[in-house]
């Protein structure tokens, strides 16, 4: 069996870390339906788990938050959420705060192609790794627009991280 691929924060600078927690999603449990994408053959509720995050930088002017799974076969992983323009006064989302009409925040298209979380849809075999990743960033805003791409998202969070800090359910059929 191949090794798996490399978690999305191996090979950038170290930063600190922090915590996050949630009411929804366990580190190495299956997450539940509700996470799960709603189409190609899914029936899941497509929703994002619910986070809370603490102990940050007393710096953070603003967060992004992330759900990238590293194991997808595509030779680059496939981005589920980019969230981002969080205000550093916001430490919680709700279950399904990753909607298209989201509340709070700037939401960049994903790998689905829109601009909210997509569930976890993997092809059979092997458990994928969900890796929602929360950012303290020290800008307010990263001033890019929400049709950037995953990757122009994530190059402008790495530059302006400061503490990041990661859960990591799996799901697999």
């Amino acid at each position: 069996m191949p090794a798996k691929p490399p978690l999305p924060h191996e090979h950038l600078p170290e930063v600190p870390s922090f915590t996050v927690t949630s009411e929804d999603v366990t580190e190495g449990e299956q997450l539940s339906d509700r996470h799960v994408f709603d189409d190609w053959g899914f029936s899941g509720e497509n929703r994002s788990p619910q986070l809370s995050w603490s102990g940050f930088p007393a710096e953070t002017k603003s967060f992004a938050v992330t759900c990238y799974d590293p194991d997808a076969p595509t030779g680059s992983g496939f981005w589920h959420w980019s969230l981002f323009d969080v205000p550093a006064d916001v430490t919680s989302l709700p279950t399904g705060a990753g909607t298209e009409d989201a509340k709070v925040g700037v939401q960049a298209r994903n790998d689905y192609g829109v601009k909210a979380f997509g569930g976890a849809a993997p092809p059979p075999g092997e458990p994928h790794r969900y890796v929602f990743t929360v950012h303290a960033l020290d800008v307010e805003s990263l001033g890019i627009p929400s049709d950037a791409s995953p990757a122009v998202v994530g190059f402008n969070v790495t530059a302006h991280t400061l503490a990041r800090a990661t859960i990591v359910p799996v799901y697999g059929h």
